[in-house]
């Protein structure tokens, strides 16, 4: 040992160049691993304990991942009734239906949705492929136009939709859900595909009976124009035009903020915009506008509230006009947009009605309700076809979207506070017996009944007793039972007994063949 290994020694310092030192550095340095591989043992240890110990079973966290829910029977039953009434609609207005990958290629999404792409899902590289779950359907379908080389459909679609998005489950907000589309894509005279996709929303929401709404109406065109008045410079148009958008959730105070604060927009072109957004009427309106002294001057503006008023003496044709607003503070912050655009909102009173009895009262449960939010909207989008088009050949398209989850919140509530029974069966008829030992006899009519087109259901024990089988009818709400019993088969009859009203009948038929009831 050295005497500078000495001097380091003493001052408790190793020396890399003495033996010893060396010994001592590795001796150190293998009790520091051990340490630390003792405390990671002890962590996989607690861990194993809280997952169940050494029984070797795995105990799962029972909870659906955040953003998504479970469904049950009665819950399943009202959205298929609302499936119903909107297929129903979709298919008067003489539309066919369409389906697309869950997943798009994630170029396909990027770029269309504003500042909302940053809510697109993007899934990890498989194969080469850089994929995206699709953020809506409209994208999509302008893919499938341009890829299918198609310049006129009417077409719908329902399918779920993901969005990596902070969600609000009371308001009917997930991070996966439906999305019902309407689309009309073709060559047509302004404004009259657009006038059914109004009335369609109108139809839709009247049918549910949601309570009163209001569908506001506004174009891209219009806003553009108001923003070039107001002086906003162009690179700042869809960026304003997305903060506009929040006037629904946000005050005007709070929006100016944003604008001036965070978007670098002038105090004075602000105030402008403020003026402009706090507008609302019908065809007046648009004619009130026409005469601005300012609107007047962008030829955009102009075009837009043209078709406007074009749009509200077809609304008349069509008779919805009573629930349609021309409002200026609508944007809908999508960058696809390019005409009309317009969004439907339940009032509160139609909302508060519903929610408040079915919270019983609980503080802030009206404010909680009423904020549903727009339950349909959409719009014109000229321009999404020709991005996807190798050639850019656009195809002019308007469609509107119902926001089905939002709706489903509301129907779920209303049938909470109403003594009416949810159905989540359509069984129309219980076979039944009388007396023990008729289990095949009961088998061969049902095998009848579902041969003939008809819903049936048996009890799955060979000796149930009559009184459980017509409990199982009232509380399944089954409206009929067949009745088999030991002088039915001597007679050659079964009766039907109507469950309400315990009215019975007696039908002739071959028992032992069970043809006809």
């Amino acid at each position: 040992m050295t005497s500078t290994c000495l001097n380091l020694h003493r001052l408790h310092l190793p020396h890399s160049d003495c033996c010893s030192c060396l010994k001592l550095q590795t001796h150190t340095m293998g009790l520091v691993y051990l340490l630390q591989i003792d405390e990671e043992v002890a962590k996989l240890l607690e861990l194993k304990a809280r997952l169940g110990g050494d029984d070797g079973k795995h105990q799962f966290v029972l909870k659906t991942a955040k953003g998504t829910r479970d469904y049950n029977p009665k819950q399943m039953a009202i959205r298929e009734k609302v499936f119903n009434t909107i297929i129903s609609c979709f298919k008067r207005h003489g539309a066919e239906t369409i389906d697309t990958p869950v997943f798009e290629l994630k170029e396909t999404l990027t770029g269309k949705y504003g500042e909302d792409s940053k809510l697109i899902y993007d899934l990890k590289d498989q194969g080469g492929e850089l994929l995206s779950l699709r953020y809506d359907l409209t994208v999509p379908f302008a893919r499938y136009l341009a890829m299918n080389k198609i310049t006129n459909i009417k077409r719908y679609h329902i399918a779920k939709v993901y969005r990596r998005d902070n969600p609000a489950m009371t308001r009917g907000r997930y991070r996966e859900f439906y999305q019902c589309d309407f689309d009309i894509a073709g060559q047509y005279d302004a404004m009259i595909p657009d006038a059914e996709c109004l009335k369609i929303v109108y139809e839709i929401l009247h049918e549910l009976d949601l309570g009163d709404f209001r569908i506001k109406v506004n174009d891209r065109r219009i806003l553009d124009g108001m923003f070039a008045v107001c002086g906003v410079p162009d690179d700042k148009f869809r960026t304003i035009c997305s903060t506009v958008d929040k006037l629904d959730k946000m005050s005007w105070e709070d929006v100016k903020k944003e604008m001036v604060n965070e978007k670098g927009l002038s105090e004075q072109a602000a105030d402008q915009i403020g003026e402009y957004v706090s507008m609302q009427g019908g065809m007046d309106l648009a004619e009130h506008l026409l005469q601005d002294q300012k609107m007047s001057q962008s030829k955009q503006a102009c075009a837009g509230l043209s078709d406007i008023k074009l749009l509200f003496s077809y609304l008349q044709l069509f008779q919805v006009t009573d629930k349609v607003v021309f409002d200026l503070s609508l944007a809908r912050g999508l960058d696809y947009y390019t005409g009309v655009i317009y969004e439907a909102v339940l009032t509160q009173a139609g909302v508060a009605s519903v929610t408040t009895e079915a919270q019983n009262g609980a503080p802030g449960s009206t404010e909680e309700s009423v904020s549903v939010g727009s339950v349909a909207g959409g719009g014109r989008y000229d321009g999404l076809v020709g991005m996807f088009d190798p050639k850019g050949r656009k195809v002019p398209c308007v469609g509107v979207s119902i926001g089905i989850e939002r709706i489903f919140s509301i129907m779920e509530q209303k049938a909470e506070v109403s003594a009416e029974k949810v159905r989540t069966t359509e069984v129309q008829v219980m076979v039944a017996s009388a007396q023990k030992n008729l289990l095949e006899e009961r088998l061969k009519l049902t095998a009848e009944l579902w041969n003939a087109g008809i819903k049936a259901e048996v009890m799955y024990k060979k000796n149930p007793k009559l009184l459980s089988q017509l409990q199982h009818c009232e509380e399944s709400g089954i409206p009929l039972v067949a009745i088999l019993g030991e002088q039915e088969l001597k007679d050659g009859v079964v009766k039907l007994r109507v469950v309400a009203t315990r009215e019975e009948v007696s039908h002739t038929v071959d028992i032992h063949t069970s043809r006809a009831l």
